[in-house]
C-alpha cells in the first residue's frame, strides 16, 4: 500500500458541536494522509482537538463535514454498524485510561475483540498476546488485581491481538508513573515494529513524539 493508496485519509474534515455559548468549532478543514506503516504522533495544547481527531479518524465519531477512508473503505460512508464492523475488522485502540471490562480476566479481556469478530482459538491467540507482553503468569487475574503498567500491559495485547492495520494510542502514559511510562513505550513501538502496524498516538510527551517518524501539529482545531 503506497501514499497514493493510504491507510488513513480524512479530507477537508470539520467537526462543530453545540454549546450553552453556541456552535464550537473543534477540528476546521483539516486534510491527513497516512501511509501503510507510518509512525504518527498527533500533538497540541489541551483542547487543540487531537483526541476529537481520533476519534474521528477511528470512526467513533463523525465529522460535521468531510470525508475520512480507513484502510481503502470510505468510513463517512457508513452508518454506526458498517462503522463499528470497519473498526473490529482493522482498528486497535490503546487509551489514558486502559478501558478493561472489570468483570473479565486479562485473557478474557484480549480475547473479547477476536471473539467480536469471530476469529477461531481466540484463546490460544490471547494467550500468546499476552506473554508477548510478559503478562503469560497474570492471564486469571482481574484488572483490579493488576498495577497499572499492567493494565496498560493487557491493554496493548488485546490491542494488537487482532493484527489491525491502524493501532490509536490516545495518551497511553496519560495515567502512568515515568518509569513506567517508558517500559510502556518500549513496549508499544516494539510490538508496532513486529507487527508492521500503522501507528497514530495522541500525546503531550515530547519525548514520545520524537519517536515517531512524523509528528502533526494541531493548533486551534488546525493542523500547523
Amino acid at each position: 500500500m503506497s501514499i497514493a493508496d493510504p491507510v488513513l485519509k480524512a479530507q477537508a474534515i470539520t467537526k462543530e458541536v453545540s454549546s450553552p455559548e453556541g456552535m464550537l468549532t473543534i477540528l476546521s478543514q483539516v486534510d491527513l494522509t497516512i501511509a501503510a506503516g507510518e509512525t504518527v504522533a498527533v500533538v497540541g495544547a489541551s483542547g487543540a482537538g487531537k483526541s476529537t481527531l481520533l476519534a474521528l479518524l477511528a470512526g467513533l465519531d463523525e465529522p460535521t463535514s468531510g470525508r475520512i477512508w480507513l484502510n481503502g473503505a470510505e468510513l463517512t460512508a457508513l452508518d454506526e454498524d458498517g462503522r463499528a464492523a470497519l473498526r473490529a475488522r482493522h482498528v486497535g485502540f490503546v487509551f489514558q485510561s486502559f478501558h478493561l471490562i472489570p468483570s473479565l480476566t486479562a485473557i478474557e479481556n484480549v480475547m473479547l475483540p477476536l471473539e467480536l469478530a469471530g476469529r477461531p482459538r481466540a484463546r490460544e491467540a490471547a494467550a500468546e498476546a499476552l506473554a508477548q507482553v510478559s503478562l503469560a503468569a497474570r492471564e486469571r487475574h482481574y484488572p483490579r488485581q493488576l498495577s497499572g503498567g499492567e493494565q496498560q500491559r493487557v491493554a496493548i495485547a488485546r490491542a494488537f491481538v487482532t493484527r489491525p492495520a491502524v493501532l490509536f494510542a490516545d495518551e497511553p502514559t496519560g495515567n502512568l508513573d515515568a518509569a513506567t511510562g517508558e517500559r510502556i513505550i518500549e513496549l508499544l513501538f516494539d510490538l508496532n515494529r513486529a507487527s508492521q502496524t500503522t501507528l497514530v498516538v495522541v500525546t503531550h510527551d515530547q519525548a514520545i513524539a520524537r519517536r515517531c517518524g512524523r509528528i502533526v501539529r494541531i493548533d486551534a482545531g488546525r493542523i500547523v
